[in-house]
């Protein structure tokens, strides 16, 4: 059974750093594409960032391209995401996702983590 923890959310303030941490245990992380979601107040769950099993490949959300960075490191099982010049719109729970397809949203889904950017 795949579990996923996250961890690494926070205040902060605009123009700040955080970085977002998941951990997969219960299979080979190597064989799952990883994705970060969020979901804002009043809002759908959105689609954040990508990247491909064995980390060569990412895609991002236009809305956070050049702020964000996921990455992985199959050696520790964990999914990174590195979030600069973060903005008050960036406020939102930020959940973890893992697809054993390698594509971009599977059904496994992490508990979630709060990121609040304050102005």
């Amino acid at each position: 059974q795949v579990q996923l923890v996250e961890s690494g959310g926070g205040l902060v303030q605009a123009g700040e750093s955080l970085r977002l941490s998941c951990v997969l245990s219960g299979r080979s992380f190597v064989s799952y594409g990883m994705a970060w979601f969020r979901q804002a107040p009043g809002k759908e769950r959105e689609f954040v960032a990508h990247v491909s099993r064995v980390g060569g490949v990412t895609t991002y959300a236009d809305s956070v391209k050049g702020r964000f960075t996921i990455s992985r490191d199959n050696a520790k099982n964990t999914v990174y995401l590195q979030m600069n010049s973060l903005k008050p719109e960036d406020t939102a729970v930020y959940y973890c996702n893992a697809d054993p397809g390698g594509g971009f949203q599977g059904d496994y889904w992490g508990q979630g983590t709060q990121v609040t950017v304050s102005s």
